[in-house]
């Protein structure tokens, strides 16, 4: 992997890893177009920079973060991460499997696409507005529809926004708590790769790290603010279209 393929991946990560369309799946798609071979080093590249694109939230919401006394935030966040943590730690082989299948990543798209049609019809009336007014229940329930989201294609913040609205939170609240759920899953999920994979690496492939680690963080940075005023006040029909559209080409090339 050159520098140029390391920043391509890194601005797709930071772009899309927030928005309902799947950030594995865009990454999966690159490589593929890219012609990267699946080896060791690239799954944890493009696992690993996925830590600068959560470092992004944490700035973004630092003092809700850095605020040690917001102890009952911090546990709706432990609850709701534990079942993708679990699941996931059980599944990993057969993950890794999915990861190097763009035509699963095409037909996930095409299903999640078509579920986000329809979803805001379904949840009119939100009801929690605020982070204090979630309670761990619900958190559990957000964390279980992350699960889903460990099949490539599907979209953490999809799953996860899916979710809140299910719990009648606004379209709003459930952005922001994927968010925010989204720190220690791929915090977790990054560093397990990396210690799994850390023989494999070597000192000449810190630059191609740090270039990716910097550049999700910033165009993750750019994109957190815009789609938290989308979602305010537009619905999730062209995330919807946007996924459908690009699982029916992603389908054709690479069934061609």
């Amino acid at each position: 992997m050159n520098s140029f393929e390391a920043i391509l991946i890194a601005i797709v990560e930071g772009l899309t890893e927030y928005l309902p369309i799947s950030s594995t799946g865009h990454m999966i798609i690159t490589e593929a177009l890219l012609r990267l071979p699946p080896t060791a080093f690239v799954k944890t590249y493009t696992v690993s920079i996925q830590l600068g694109a959560i470092l992004a939230v944490v700035v973004l919401y630092r003092k809700m973060f850095l605020d040690i006394s917001r102890v009952k935030f911090f546990l709706k966040l432990l609850v709701a991460v534990c079942p993708a943590l679990v699941l996931g730690a059980f599944l990993s082989d057969q993950i890794d499997r999915l990861l190097e299948s763009p035509l699963t990543v095409a037909l996930t798209l095409l299903i999640g696409g078509i579920i986000l049609l329809f979803i805001d019809r379904f949840f009119r009336q939100p009801v929690v507005r605020e982070e204090e007014a979630v309670t761990p229940k619900q958190a559990l329930i957000i964390g279980l529809w992350q699960c889903i989201a460990l099949i490539p294609g599907v979209s953490r913040s999809a799953a996860t926004i899916i979710g809140g609205l299910q719990q009648k939170f606004s379209r709003k609240l459930a952005a922001e708590f994927s968010f925010y759920l989204a720190i220690p899953v791929i915090a977790a999920a990054s560093l397990f790769d990396l210690l799994k994979n850390f023989h494999d690496l070597t000192m000449q492939d810190l630059p191609i790290f740090a270039i990716g680690f910097v550049t999700a963080f910033l165009s993750a940075y750019a994109v957190i603010k815009l789609f938290i005023r989308f979602v305010a006040t537009h619905t999730f029909i062209s995330f919807a279209w946007y996924r459908i559209i690009l699982g029916v080409i992603v389908f054709i090339y690479f069934s061609a």
